[in-house]
């Protein structure tokens, strides 16, 4: 009866928590950290330890995405590929907070902790969370099997795990400041903005970090055959 529980699932999810407690712990170690190495060491340590993980992680959902049991199949439907690409170009909008200076991120500038409250943080205070439960809907529609349900579920959990851890760190940096921005913005999107303690405010989205997310999924597009194909060599 259990036949279609292989190995992967428990796989999966084991290198989600692997990568949620490296991640999220060495968010939580910031502070610590930077006082001893610096923010731009720091930032580099950070690189060096996500990365790899998070391509391990990529490289292993490729290459089991259609293990265990099929729970339902809507590839065959005309109008699916059409939703689901649209789900995905928009959780990559919310992935991307439009807060992130790539400068900071490569550690080129001193990478720092600022309290944003403009942009798409007045729609969501978790862009980041959000954009990975619509990525997670898409995926989970199209390929329909339990080990993507596993997959969304960890990636999912991670997620809303770190809307409190999120909180807590730039409550105990900016104290009252972020207990403020806190009462105007919203974890669940457009809440805040329904209603009334924010407003939306459209010429913030006109930035050209916008166009680089446009063109980053229109790359994920034209090379996902060639991620499949690249990752089925890797014999995991």
């Amino acid at each position: 009866m259990l036949d279609w529980l292989t190995p992967s699932h428990f796989v999966i999810f084991g290198l989600l928590v692997g990568f949620a407690i490296a991640h999220s712990g060495l968010a939580a170690l910031r502070p610590w950290g930077e006082q001893r190495i610096g923010p731009r060491l720091y930032r580099i340590l950070f690189a060096l330890v996500s990365l790899p993980l998070a391509l391990t992680l990529i490289i292993y959902f490729f290459n089991h995405r259609y293990d265990g049991l099929q729970l339902w199949n809507l590839q065959g439907l005309p109008w699916i590929p059409a939703v689901i690409w649209s789900l995905s170009f928009l959780s990559f909008f919310f992935l991307y907070p439009a807060t992130f200076n790539l400068l900071e991120i490569a550690a080129i500038e001193k990478p720092q902790v600022r309290l944003y409250e403009t942009g798409i943080i007045r729609i969501t205070r978790h862009p980041q969370m959000v954009g990975q439960i619509i990525w997670c809907v898409a995926h989970t529609l199209w390929l329909g099997t339990s080990f993507m349900v596993v997959t969304s579920t960890g990636l999912i959990l991670h997620h809303l795990f770190s809307v409190w851890h999120g909180d807590r760190r730039l409550k105990a940096r900016y104290g009252e400041a972020f207990d403020a921005a806190k009462a105007r913005t919203s974890v669940i999107p457009f809440l805040a903005i329904w209603q009334g303690r924010q407003t939306l405010e459209l010429k913030e989205f006109l930035r050209p970090a916008y166009l680089g997310v446009i063109a980053f999924v229109g790359l994920i597009w034209w090379a996902h055959p060639w991620m499949v194909q690249v990752t089925s060599y890797v014999p995991w």
